[in-house]
């Protein structure tokens, strides 16, 4: 099925993995890849991508990142190279067992999508086959290893793909997976998958980025030639092997700073930092980093306020290394990262390189207490697969403060912990029982927010029971499980009891004790399961007045509700709904039209109100209109991550003449007549109308926000012109998505 220039291209491909592969395993490992080639090339024959190429290119290619960049063995170039072989085609997991091994069998079972999950609503398909996903990392942290090779060629490839499926790929990447990356310590992975999310997300953003760095890429250059010469001299001076890398900020870093400081991209000016790595022996390390920053405070002044030593305490990804900030003799602050050549090939290829290291002390610790709190979270499962994955990326994103116990036990956790959180990261009895706490000696309540270096004592009681407030005080996926298990265990104590009660006010309305029914009933309450339905209703907080408001629809009498379910109302309207939505929506997107004439009920979402010109999704989510944000709204993005399968494409009808909400934020130099000219340009010159005008104005700088009346993108775009031409106005934007 191959022709002779891609048998040609195919040879090739695997030569370049040959080539960049280490076989730390010698000549057995060596014809288990062989075989496993074979195998993808033969079972994969009669398949093509959507770029026409032979589907075998991509699990070579992405062995090919697995043995690059990760530095992966025998077993896991194996697995990459056979990772679509099950979902993909005849071969079955316990043909893969006999030819190859059970943890081969295994570590691709861990990769494999699971099929034919229904989707209710509760559930997503990338809900439940991230969490099955996770599972197995639990097991084998190569299977998420060779998952996010397989996303990052997948992304290197996703321009085949159409506008909706990129932006729900792209969306889940940047939620799931890069941070996924970023916790395995896979920087060049992360970098790349952000980079490229942002590029289907954002495209004119990312390609003016792209281009304004690539234009002072020469005089960047010239500048850190001679910012390095005098560290160079210095290290030379006193015999220190050493080498100079040059680490530019990616596209999405540079993107996400000028967000977040409201600048543009020539105010950012952290857009590169210089990395010396040394080479040092493993018990000098860190003295020979603290030498070296002694060495290059003697040519430059630091920001005492910028060093970061993760050489004491390692970040949670295990990324070692010593930063520091100094200004240059061109008046300019440059970032100077230190680290040993150890150090540097763990944090090039995260997690996956420390088994290179294996015989030194405290090797591998931060992965493995990682996984254990995984692990603990499947002791206590949530049966919801997205409050699990909505918990499990708590893990993912957070930064960490440094706690001790009254006995000087340090305790890593994320950025706002509180006294709960740090209770439960001890135990979950002591957790459960916490009253209160004292830190650094003082009696604080279970609320109270840590920071870094707090000392924290626990108070517990034996008679203390977990309440459902304290969801709101924890943070930590860990003490997030442990509350909802507990709370859900003394709940289902009043299962009988509140069942029975049920039983008998369904009786005396004249309704059957039914399973649709109570489905309906939970869906009025809004409860979410039955043990929490039974629970309140022994509590009498839900009782005959909710099932008469429920189940007896104005106009019909009991009798008539008695002998036509709700259950079958229900069924009756999601039918609709997949008519009017599912049918039309899915199979020809593009005739989903915004506007005031048009077929479909939707609502613009208040967090990003897009506008005409925006490139927008639809979000269908069960007898709600159709909720249509801007593809770049981070809400929506974080949405199409867990409900990839609900997104439908939208665009705009140009031929109503519609007004839709929009914001703008100005900084400016505050004057009289400043706000005049201001409101003048905008109700005069472009005749639009504003609905609300805030501003913020100290020692004559001036912050303001303006919501307004727009027809599309072009008239918001050319106001936003006409008032930059104002001399007072330092900086004026569209408002961004929340």
């Amino acid at each position: 099925m191959y022709s002779e220039q891609e048998k040609k291209e195919l040879t090739k491909k695997y030569r370049d993995l040959l080539r960049v592969w280490k076989r730390p395993d010698g000549k057995k490992g060596t014809s288990m890849v062989r075989k496993a080639f074979k195998l993808a090339v033969e079972a994969h024959s009669d398949m093509r991508r959507l770029s026409g190429d032979p589907y075998v290119y991509h699990p070579v290619e992405v062995a090919y990142i697995c043995a690059k960049d990760m530095r992966l063995g025998s077993t896991s170039i194996v697995c990459a190279l056979l990772h679509d072989v099950v979902e993909d085609t005849e071969y079955t997991l316990e043909e893969i067992e006999k030819l190859f091994s059970p943890k081969v069998a295994m570590i691709v079972g861990g990769v494999t999508k699971i099929k034919g999950i229904f989707d209710d609503g509760t559930r997503s398909i990338q809900a439940e086959y991230f969490k099955r996903m996770i599972l197995a990392l639990a097991e084998d942290m190569r299977v998420i290893l060779i998952k996010l090779a397989d996303r990052l060629h997948n992304m290197r490839t996703l321009e085949h793909m159409s506008r909706t499926k990129q932006l729900k790929i792209a969306s889940e990447t940047l939620v799931l997976y890069a941070p996924l990356a970023h916790r395995m310590g896979l920087y060049n992975v992360k970098t790349e998958l952000e980079d490229l999310s942002l590029k289907y997300t954002e495209p004119e953003i990312y390609e003016h980025i792209k281009l304004q760095v690539e234009k002072t890429e020469k005089g960047r250059e010239k500048f850190i030639n001679r910012f390095v010469n005098p560290i160079n001299s210095i290290l030379d001076k006193h015999e220190i092997p050493n080498k100079v890398h040059i680490r530019v900020k990616s596209v999405y870093s540079i993107w996400q700073k000028m967000q977040k400081k409201n600048i543009p991209f020539e105010d950012v000016y952290d857009i590169f930092a210089v990395r010396i790595i040394i080479d040092s022996k493993f018990e000098n390390e860190k003295m020979d980093c603290w030498m070296v920053y002694s060495m290059i405070t003697d040519v430059y002044k630091p920001k005492h306020d910028r060093v970061r030593d993760w050489l004491s305490i390692p970040k949670a990804n295990g990324y070692e290394a010593l930063h520091l900030t100094v200004m240059s003799n061109e008046g300019r602050w440059v970032e100077v990262q230190v680290r040993t050549k150890r150090m540097h090939e763990i944090a090039e290829s995260g997690f996956a390189s420390h088994h290179h290291y294996k015989n030194l002390p405290d090797e591998g610790k931060d992965i493995e207490n990682w996984l254990s709190r995984i692990r603990e979270q499947f002791e206590n499962p949530d049966s919801n697969a997205l409050s699990f994955l909505d918990n499990f990326k708590l893990d993912l994103y957070s930064e960490e403060i440094y706690t001790f116990t009254p006995k000087g036990d340090m305790k890593k956790l994320p950025v706002d912990a509180t006294v709960l959180d740090f209770a439960y990261n001890i135990h979950s009895e002591i957790g459960n029982q916490s009253i209160g706490a004292k830190v650094n000696l003082s009696l604080v309540p279970l609320n109270q927010v840590l920071k870094n270096g707090d000392q924290v004592e626990i108070i517990t009681s034996k008679i203390q029971k977990p309440q459902e407030n304290w969801l709101d005080y924890v943070v930590t996926a860990r003490a997030k499980s442990y509350v909802k298990n507990a709370i859900r265990n003394e709940k289902k104590k009043f299962y009988k009891k509140g069942k029975e009660k049920l039983k008998l006010l369904f009786k005396e309305i004249n309704m059957e004790f039914t399973k649709a029914n109570n489905r309906q009933l939970k869906e009025y309450t809004k409860l979410n399961s039955s043990t929490d339905l039974y629970y309140e209703v022994s509590q009498g907080n839900v009782g005959l007045q909710e099932l008469k408001h429920c189940c007896l629809k104005s106009g019909k009498s009991s009798w008539y509700n008695s002998l036509i379910p709700f259950s079958r109302q229900k069924n009756s309207t999601d039918k609709s709904l997949a008519q009017t939505i599912g049918e039309k929506i899915r199979n020809k997107p593009e005739e989903v039209l915004l506007g005031e004439k048009v077929d479909i009920e939707y609502k613009i979402a208040e967090c990003c109100n897009p506008i005409p010109g925006d490139d927008v999704i639809g979000l269908i989510m069960p007898d709600n209109p159709i909720m249509v944000h801007r593809a770049n709204c981070k809400n929506a993005v974080d949405m199409m991550s867990s409900f990839g399968n609900r997104i439908v494409k939208a665009k705009w009808n140009k031929k109503d003449p519609v007004l839709f909400l929009a914001g703008i934020e100005f900084r400016g130099i505050d004057k009289i007549g400043f706000i005049y000219q201001i409101t003048d340009i905008i109700s005069q010159k472009h005749k639009l109308k504003i609905r609300s005008f805030h501003l913020d104005s100290s020692n004559e700088i001036l912050r303001g926000k303006i919501m307004l009346y727009v027809q599309d993108t072009k008239k918001l775009s050319k106001l936003i012109a006409d008032l930059k031409k104002l001399k007072e106005i330092k900086q004026v934007s569209r408002m961004n998505p929340a």
